[in-house]
């Protein structure tokens, strides 16, 4: 209509007019209900008026509130060029845009950013209501609020303080005193409770350091019957949710709930603080939910606010959020990734996002094209339920520094017999052997070796690690032995061509199956190899 304010404006725009162009009321801008992330504002396209929304960069433009007027450049987009002069005309998201523009006139242009409520959740009673401070239902202060909280689906569950919070359970006297779960003085750090973090104490530290820092702490030795059958408790509940679920360890795990909000009549959000106020108060533990729209991502989230924690990173500010942090976050960098980093200048995402897909992969191989994808915090990996097993190992850390030859044999007899079981168990066997070996100065040593062909007999295993052994030498003592089985595959044809080099290898493994076939039936320890007593 010629009397249409959007159409009078769009003719001052092109200079019909030179009167100073009217303020619009936010009810007669173009808007698209659908994207509340939209910035909108009248613009000028290559001299064709053009009402249209544009999706500016983060912080580009700052967000109008309600009847304010802002200055807004007319830029000039292609994109944004109308199939006819003077028509409405709505945009593509166009992040990589920018609006400001050189040779371009000023319009004060009335915005207003979308006034549809922030969806909002009580973790407590599971109220869903619109962004407040509290619940407005049972008034509590735990309200997790977001934009994207109802559009999001692929989430991480990570259990506080796992081993330490069954033992807690289990033994109410431990209930605020710090635990730390580990195996004496000589061991490390299984896994603390946040009464003994606070104090400094961490994962994987040698327990004399823990103690130093900690020395009122309860040393609880580990007990993993109980922790599996917590995880599988814990593995119940989620499966009532989605069978889409990939578990990382006993206390972890990915979850997606794409597609299930009609099945539950809630949003994935809702029904994941119903899982982890069903673990409190069914299981007595707690855990924290990390929610996102990948992997990656969700998996940083769970981590930003334990214990007992419900963190959202949406899509549209996945860039925002990144950009400062450190390249550190990123699951399975670890010190000799972060050096290499440093050298070539790298230290947090924005760094990751001046090198271009070519140069990363030709500096850092494959592991370039991976950083690549994260530092954009686009990750395509789906959750799979049936993530297949890359690893088997074992390993153990003597009560002191040991170089004695016939016992370090007995312990590595050992540790090759549980890989073996294990991997007997699973109907798996390994191709590649590892011997893991840490000096008393905490030093590692780490050698491994491809056979011809797979295998899960234990006396393979153990001939394979003790030549690997030989080769590290004299360099004692040792603290920690481990031994362990990779490139996994179906154990379904393992083991039976044979060894040219040791003719008896076969008639070993068949006098092997036999001993387990006994042990079977009447016990462990009705048959034993001497060595095994060492």
């Amino acid at each position: 209509s010629e009397n249409d304010p959007p159409h009078r404006l769009c003719g001052q725009m092109r200079g019909k007019e030179h009167a100073a162009p009217e303020l619009l009321a936010p009810d007669q801008i173009a808007r698209r209900q659908d994207k509340p992330d939209l910035f909108e504002c009248l613009t000028q396209n290559a001299g064709f008026g053009a009402l249209g929304s544009i999706a500016t960069t983060t912080g580009q433009v700052k967000h109008a509130g309600p009847g304010n007027t802002l200055l807004v450049v007319a830029a000039q987009h292609d994109d944004l060029r109308p199939d006819k002069q003077d028509d409405l005309c709505t945009s593509e998201i166009l992040h990589h845009q920018t609006l400001l523009s050189t040779q371009c006139r000023v319009y004060p242009v009335r915005v207003d950013r979308d006034t549809r409520p922030m969806p909002a959740l009580c973790r407590d009673c599971l109220t869903e209501f619109d962004a407040g401070a509290r619940c407005p239902a049972c008034r509590s202060p735990r309200v997790i609020a977001h934009p994207e909280l109802y559009d999001l689906s692929i989430a991480h569950m990570d259990c506080d303080a796992f081993y330490a919070s069954v033992e807690k359970r289990d033994n109410p006297d431990l209930a605020d005193k710090p635990v730390i779960i580990g195996g004496g003085r000589r061991g490390v750090v299984s896994t603390a409770c946040y009464v003994a973090r606070i104090r400094g104490v961490k994962s994987a530290m040698p327990m004399f350091k823990a103690l130093q820092l900690c020395p009122d702490a309860v040393i609880v030795k580990p007990r993993m019957e109980a922790y599996v059958e917590a995880s599988r408790a814990i593995r119940r509940l989620m499966e009532e949710l989605t069978p889409a679920i990939e578990p990382l360890s006993l206390d972890e795990a990915f979850i997606d709930l794409t597609g299930t909000a009609r099945l539950h009549g809630h949003p994935p959000a809702v029904m994941l603080a119903r899982l982890v106020k069903r673990m409190r108060h069914e299981l007595g533990l707690t855990g924290s939910i990390g929610l996102s729209h990948n992997k990656f991502l969700a998996k940083i989230a769970s981590d930003l606010d334990k214990p007992r924690g419900f963190s959202v990173i949406g899509r549209a500010e996945t860039q925002a959020f990144l950009r400062p942090k450190s390249v550190r976050m990123i699951w399975g960098v670890g010190t000799a990734t972060q050096e290499s980093l440093d050298r070539a200048g790298i230290r947090t995402f924005d760094d990751l996002l001046r090198w271009n897909l070519d140069d990363l992969t030709h500096r850092f191989g494959s592991m370039g094209h991976r950083l690549y994808h994260l530092a954009r915090g686009q990750d395509q990996r789906r959750v799979s339920a049936h993530s297949p097993m890359k690893s088997i190992s074992n390993e153990t850390t003597f009560h002191e520094d040991t170089n004695v030859p016939d016992l370090l044999d007995g312990h590595l007899w050992r540790l090759c017999e549980k890989v073996s079981d294990r991997a007997k168990a699973k109907g798996l066997a390994g191709r590649v052997v590892t011997l893991k070996l840490k000096r008393s100065n905490f030093t590692l040593i780490t050698k491994r070796t491809s056979l011809s062909d797979p295998t899960q007999i234990a006396d393979r295993i153990y001939r394979t690690a003790r030549a690997l052994f030989d080769q590290v030498g004299d360099q004692g003592p040792y603290r920690l032995l481990g031994v362990g089985i990779s490139d996994l595959g179906d154990a379904v044809g393992a083991d039976v061509s044979g060894d040219l080099l040791d003719p008896q290898g076969v008639k070993r493994a068949k006098a092997e199956r036999a001993t387990d076939a006994i042990r079977q039936k009447f016990g462990q320890d009705a048959i034993l190899k001497g060595r095994a007593l060492r």
